[in-house]
């Protein structure tokens, strides 16, 4: 990935800390306002089918990461289209996993 993208943590949780991951809250917040808001209930695949899917086609070991895509508010699909700018920050939470923040950084 580039450098700066797909941040991850603070920290990751293990399968038995996490009681039934397609029922979990996540919300993105863009300065503290609501930007995305759902449930891994409303994946259009589940966890179980997607590790499956993917171990048939290649080996995952412990501590591999599967990155799904993300809910439905994305800025740029908004009316009007809302894109982050230097010193807005971003904070997505996900129940049971922690809150990731990162501060937007533009590059000269």
């Amino acid at each position: 990935s580039l450098d700066t993208f797909c941040p991850l943590g603070p920290w990751i949780v293990t399968a038995d800390e996490i009681p039934d991951p397609q029922n979990l809250h996540i919300q993105s917040r863009l300065n503290g306002e609501v930007m995305q808001d759902s449930n891994t209930k409303n994946m259009i695949f589940s966890v179980a089918l997607l590790v499956s899917f993917m171990s048939r086609h290649f080996t995952l070991f412990p501590g591999d990461l599967i990155l799904t895509g993300t809910p439905s508010g994305v800025g740029v699909f908004r009316e009007p289209s809302v894109y982050m700018k230097d010193g807005d920050e971003i904070a997505i939470e996900i129940e049971a996993v922690g809150q990731l923040k990162n501060t937007c950084r533009t590059i000269p």
